[in-house]
Order: structure tokens, then C-alpha cells, then sequence
């Protein structure tokens, strides 16, 4: 984007504009007769929209590096966690118009303004959003996290750069992935007696080494032994709020989803724990137990492959 308009990384958001207004003169389609002046004004337009907002010049230049024009891009999981946006929205036409890139990266910020408006030029501020990432364990337990965020700001010398400031944010009992938590007042000063915007933090799982979750049910691999399985057994079962005991029906299978209800994300109603058993084959790593697995290859009339016809 700075090569399409021709400035510097570092340039300033007025440098930005009056070498946009410069270019965009010279590529217009009804001054430029060349074939490719409605590709290029496009372009150059697309890179104006996001190097003229602070908010998205800064998460551009977090991750503008790793984009390759014509190739899928794909931001890294959590990419924005803690980067707080105004959702100022689009300001020269709709997300469909630019590239996958820009898309991807800014659809979801892009929110659009919420003013409240009256005779007399009062204005309720913008409201802000920002993504924050917690343990599955708050969800189960509620807890206070302080929580830094970051937020584009123009300095004097119109510069951009991050401002970080800190919350102490209570997370609530039950909350879900994707639920946002309303900060009365937080969001940008309001205009003349209009109130202040709202800050909403949206609520993301950290991910983790166990648990899986869907909505409020949570899901683990459960890893048997195969007489475990075939058998029968009762076997001790992880779960966010403790250890539990479950029994293994004989004859289960791999991919068999087990219920532990209301062991899920607390609610009206609670979600589930589903434990999906996984099958785990003990080593064959010594003499004896590589004879215990050829005893077993002789006694045992199995065919894996059985429905497969072969």
C-alpha cells in the first residue's frame, strides 16, 4: 500500500493524503486513457482507505509485511487480540470492491458509526470494539483480568503509533465464545451533551492442550487402552471443574462421544462434556510385548479392513 501511493513507511497521514489527491488526479479513468488506469485507480483507491485511517494503518502495518499481492492471505489466529477499533467503517464504498486482503483483514471492523444526532449538533460517541482472549477456566469460575489494549492514535507530528491502556475487566460465569462484554461509557467522547460511546470487548477461548468448545459444550479426546474399550471399564476423566470418574461401556469405539451433562460452560441450561474416546495401542516396544501382539494375531479372528472388501 505505501508503494502504491509512493510515500515512505513512516510518512505522515497528511503526506499520505496529498500524495493520494496527486496520484488519484493522474489515474482517473476520465483523464488516464491507458488500459490499466481503472485497475490502478482502484488499487491506489483500496490503499488510500487503509493508510488514511489510523486504526487500519496500524493493524496494516502489523501484518501488511506477510501479504503477497494475488495469493490467499490468511491473518494469524488472534492476530487482533487487545487492538481496540471505533469501527469508523468504510469511507469509499463496500468491502466487496477491494481485494481478499482488505476483506479479511478489516471486514469485521469496519461497524460503522453510531451517532445519535439532534437539531443541536449533539452527538453520542462512537462506540469501540476490541477482541480479548481468556482461560476456559473463567468461564466456569467468573474472574477480574486486567487487560491491556492497544489503540491507534495520531501523535503532533501526525504520526501514527499505539497507545496502550489497562482495564480490570470482571468476566462473568457462563460467558461464551464470540459474547461481548459491554463497558458502560468507555468508547469515544460523545459531541456537545451527546453521551460517551460504549466499549464492547468480544470474548475469545485461549486455546486449549485438553478442552474444545462448541457454543457451551466442551469436548475432549479420551484415550483408552484397548481392553479398556472392548471390556469395559471405569477410568478417571479430566474436566474444568475437577476430576470425574465415567464408565466405559464394553465394546465402545473409537469416535464414540460420551455424555457428561451439565459438565459443559455453566447457563440456563449448562452445555455438556463430551468425552470422544480415541483408541491408544500400547507399544510394541520389548520382546514380550511384541509376543503378547503375535499371540494376539493368531487367536483373534479380526480384519480391520472387513467392510472395505478386502
Amino acid at each position: 500500500y505505501y508503494e502504491v501511493i509512493g510515500v515512505k513507511r513512516d510518512a505522515t497521514q497528511d503526506e499520505i493524503k496529498r500524495a493520494y489527491r496527486k496520484l488519484a488526479r493522474k489515474l482517473h479513468p476520465d483523464i488516464n486513457k491507458e488500459s490499466n488506469a481503472e485497475a490502478k485507480f482502484k488499487e491506489l483507491g483500496e490503499a488510500y482507505e487503509v493508510l488514511q485511517d489510523p486504526e487500519k494503518r496500524a493493524a496494516y502495518d502489523q501484518l501488511g509485511s506477510n501479504y503477497q499481492a494475488g495469493q490467499e492471505f490468511r491473518p494469524p489466529p488472534d492476530w487482533d487480540e487487545g487492538f481496540e477499533f471505533s469501527g469508523g467503517g468504510y469511507t469509499q464504498g463496500d468491502a466487496a470492491s477491494f481485494s481478499d486482503f482488505f476483506e479479511t483483514l478489516f471486514g469485521q471492523q469496519a461497524a460503522g458509526q453510531r451517532y445519535r444526532r439532534t437539531s443541536e449538533f449533539h452527538a453520542r460517541g462512537q462506540d469501540h470494539h476490541a477482541k480479548v482472549v481468556i482461560d476456559l477456566k473463567d468461564a466456569y469460575e467468573g474472574a477480574t483480568r486486567t487487560i491491556t489494549l492497544r489503540k491507534p492514535q495520531v501523535d503532533a507530528d501526525g504520526h501514527v503509533s499505539l497507545k496502550e491502556h489497562t482495564l480490570n475487566v470482571k468476566i462473568p460465569v457462563g460467558v461464551k465464545e464470540g459474547q461481548h462484554i459491554r463497558l458502560s461509557g468507555q468508547g469515544s467522547p460523545g459531541m456537545g451533551k451527546g453521551a460517551s460511546g460504549d466499549l464492547f470487548l468480544e470474548i475469545h477461548f485461549r486455546p486449549d492442550p485438553i478442552y474444545r468448545v462448541d457454543g457451551r459444550d466442551v469436548y475432549l479426546d479420551l484415550p483408552l487402552a484397548p481392553w479398556e474399550a472392548a471390556l469395559g471399564a471405569k477410568v478417571k476423566v479430566p474436566t474444568p471443574t475437577g476430576t470425574v470418574s465415567l464408565k466405559i461401556p464394553a465394546g465402545s469405539v473409537a469416535g464414540q462421544k460420551l455424555r457428561l451433562k451439565g459438565r459443559g460452560i455453566p447457563g440456563k441450561p449448562a452445555g455438556d462434556l463430551f468425552a470422544v474416546i480415541q483408541i491408544a495401542l500400547p507399544p510394541a516396544d520389548s520382546e514380550e510385548s511384541k509376543a503378547l501382539y503375535k499371540e494376539m494375531a493368531k487367536k483373534m479372528d479380526f480384519n480391520p479392513r472387513a467392510r472395505m472388501g478386502v
